[in-house]
């Protein structure tokens, strides 16, 4: 038995399912987590010795590679000075600027502690700006575990919310409404059947939780179109694509701009926080300023804002970082098209940039049904045999591949050459 087994059996006895997050878990893949002791670069290794290159970047945050030393100085730096104080520091205000001077659509941010918490925040205003109720979100886009987000996709566009999680009352759901990923027609009929009650439509412009699902062309903008006809806000959840896809996220990468972006751990270089920020209009709502209440102590932690700022400067200094980031996601994620093509195996691999996803599906996956028609059998067996061969990937099927700017040719090219052995 190895020593991931072993803290695996005593895991489950005192948390449940023996995780701390449900996404670490290995069920659907029929192995025991592995348990982590430690990561460089695109390099992550086990408690048990094991060394695998790392495609998921802490779910992408480390943008920069694992344990970069101008972040990790910073950190120790900042904890010489104590680790939390409940109180305002010079980090925070560094911070916003840094980002609100550099983001067009961010005139105003509030930090807070996780992606959840940034997106329940922004919901929440938008609410008490429009002056309106209902929410329009999209099948196989996870925004986070608060209640009113978490929703079935039902079949089709559904009028009200469905709970998908036990706990969850109906009343906490019953103004979130379900679109289509990828279907505007869906969207238009929310917003004209619910009459000028839809305070945001949030979307992940970049689906990243059902795999990876890329926004058709026309598809945000026609967001946009449809959010100012109705007079709703559009929010682009960003915990994924923000200072990923380009510095400016998804929004600038695209294109468009959305009233409100939601950012996760990426603005704290892996560490525990996020954000919500906007229209200066829209964000003075936000208490002490207006009537919209948030508050945590121990939001805009000095320790995540000195690491996130480090990261930060980083990729606005050197933003050559998301050409190669595009380069090396072109090599890997085209390369795993050609030996599929080659193999004659049913895929779809989907990628925008840095992110990508197999899908062993026959038809294209463009939302949340086709995603959900993949075989995640064949999945299984991939996985297990990447992961056995030094390949560390989300042990599901519809979670992203992420790469940083420490892969290297050699670390892509080995991983190609892992699959194509596997399709001998």
């Amino acid at each position: 038995m190895t020593k991931s087994e072993e803290l695996f059996q005593r895991a489950v006895k005192r948390i449940p399912g023996g995780v701390n997050s449900p996404v670490r878990a290995y069920g659907s893949v029929t192995e025991a987590p592995r348990f982590i002791q430690g990561a460089v670069g695109c390099k992550i290794f086990d408690v048990d010795g094991n060394e695998y290159i790392d495609y998921i970047d802490s779910w992408g945050p480390m943008i920069l590679g694992h344990n970069n030393e101008q972040i990790k100085e910073a950190v120790i730096r900042a904890s010489e000075n104590g680790l939390s104080f409940g109180c305002a520091t010079e980090k925070e205000v560094e911070m916003a600027e840094f980002i609100c001077e550099r983001i067009p659509h961010v005139e105003m941010i509030r930090m807070v502690n996780s992606g959840t918490e940034a997106v329940m925040s922004a919901l929440r205003v938008a609410r008490g700006y429009t002056g309106k109720s209902k929410i329009i979100k999209f099948a196989g886009c996870y925004h986070g575990h608060t209640d009113a987000m978490l929703v079935s996709a039902g079949s089709g566009v559904m009028t009200s919310g469905v709970p998908d999680s036990a706990g969850v009352p109906k009343g906490c759901t019953q103004d979130t409404m379900i679109a289509v990923y990828n279907d505007l027609n869906s969207v238009e009929q929310l917003l004209v059947e619910s009459k000028d009650q839809v305070a945001a439509v949030i979307v992940e412009p970049v689906g990243a939780n059902m795999g990876v699902v890329p926004p058709k062309e026309g598809f945000l903008q026609g967001l946009r179109d449809l959010c100012d006809k109705h007079g709703a806000l559009l929010i682009f959840d960003e915990v994924i694509t923000g200072f990923r896809l380009s510095f400016a996220g998804a929004a600038g990468y695209f294109g468009i701009t959305p009233d409100l972006v939601t950012y996760g751990k990426i603005i704290g270089a892996g560490m525990p926080v996020g954000a919500y920020g906007g229209r200066k209009e829209i964000m003075e709502m936000v208490a002490p300023a207006g009537p919209v209440y948030q508050a945590g102590t121990l939001s805009g932690n000095p320790i995540a804002m000195a690491a996130g700022l480090v990261q930060l400067k980083i990729l606005w200094d050197d933003q050559d970082i998301y050409k190669r980031l595009h380069q090396k996601g072109e090599l890997l994620f085209d390369g795993i098209r050609n030996i599929f093509r080659e193999k004659n195996v049913p895929y779809q691999v989907n990628s925008v940039s840095s992110l990508g996803c197999i899908f062993f599906a026959k038809e294209p996956v463009t939302d949340y049904a086709s995603a959900k028609a993949s075989d995640t059998k064949a999945f299984s067996d991939y996985f297990q045999y990447m992961l056995n061969h030094g390949v560390h990937m989300a042990p599901s099927q519809f979670e992203a591949m992420f790469l940083s700017d420490a892969h290297t040719e050699t670390d892509i090219q080995e991983t190609l050459q892992l699959l194509q052995q596997y399709f001998a």
